[in-house]
């Protein structure tokens, strides 16, 4: 793996203070997000390593805000941190935060980025208010209004036209993986997501196999094989979605495509997981095995420095 402080250079960050700002996002992304930190540092190219860590350090800090707690509080924060960004991005002064400091940063060297990170914050209030979903139309208007425009701030560092709309091959790729994605995500957290209050199967979906919201809330044991049934029918559409999205490594530049083989293989595996523990994710989570993962990312990096040679 490239040196960080490396990384840095070949991004063009020289300046001391700035690249301090940057290795304290790096810390934090590391520590909630270490498998794609490492996935991005294995198999991207150097020069994106600091955007990249720069953008999700920024998710993070927005879903910290408005993930939990009572929907008022959520979007009241939301509107602080909103206006806070606005600030940031259009400012004559740096931001004080750290992580706005380094978005700035990265929208600077990458201009696209502003119209994706509004994007973002236009489609946070459905996060903000996110208890559950009545309808699978709820779920869908919930992937195109906040899962896309989060993704599609990393995706578009890589995109072949980073300001496609949404009729692009490419971002209509990236719109069926992390469906795909989220839909996987919302089984395997299932057991967690019921101690909060909610889950992310829509309600109608639960009632087509005989099951109501309180008996996922109340894990009653009775239920596990119709949820035996649900999660696969789930999983199934999980995997036709991942399909639709297994073209976008064809659609980027060669030196980018070890890391999208990566992302959806590794999504692969997770929802093979899911379909393991099927009625038992009433009680715990599903995760694919480490030592699985890992040889997907050793493959990956051999075929990523072959491409840089």
């Amino acid at each position: 793996m490239i040196r960080w402080s490396t990384a840095l250079t070949q991004a063009g960050i020289t300046d001391p203070r700035l690249r301090r700002t940057y290795d304290a996002q790096r810390t934090q992304v590391r520590r909630f997000a270490l498998h794609e930190y490492v996935a991005a540092r294995l198999l991207l190219p150097a020069r994106l390593h600091p955007p990249v860590v720069a953008a999700v350090a920024y998710m993070h800090a927005t879903d910290e805000l408005i993930d939990t707690g009572a929907v008022r509080d959520r979007h009241a924060a939301l509107r602080v941190w909103e206006a806070d960004t606005v600030a940031a991005l259009d400012g004559d002064e740096p931001p004080a935060n750290g992580t706005l400091s380094a978005l700035r940063d990265a929208v600077d060297r990458h201009p696209h980025l502003a119209a994706r990170v509004r994007a973002f914050l236009d489609g946070a209030p459905v996060e903000a208010s996110w208890t559950g979903f009545g309808t699978e139309a709820d779920f869908q208007a919930y992937v195109d209004g906040y899962a896309l425009p989060a993704l599609m701030l990393t995706a578009s560092l890589i995109a072949p036209d980073p300001d496609a709309g949404d009729d692009d091959p490419f971002v209509m790729g990236c719109r069926a993986l992390i469906e795909g994605m989220q839909r996987t995500d919302f089984l395997a957290d299932l057991s967690e997501d019921a101690g909060w209050g909610r889950i992310g199967i829509p309600k109608d979906e639960l009632a087509l196999h005989g099951l109501k919201f309180g008996d996922l809330l109340s894990k009653s044991e009775e239920c596990v094989p119709a949820l035996e049934d649900l999660v696969q029918a789930q999983a199934d559409r999980a995997e036709s979605a991942l399909a639709e999205g297994r073209g976008l490594p064809g659609l980027v530049a060669p030196e980018y495509r070890p890391f999208l083989d990566a992302l959806i293989t590794v999504q692969d595996l997770r929802l093979a997981a899911v379909r393991r523990a099927g009625g038992g994710l009433l009680h715990r989570a599903a995760n694919p095995s480490a030592t699985a993962s890992l040889r997907v990312l050793g493959r990956q990096y051999r075929h990523a420095r072959a491409a840089r040679r």
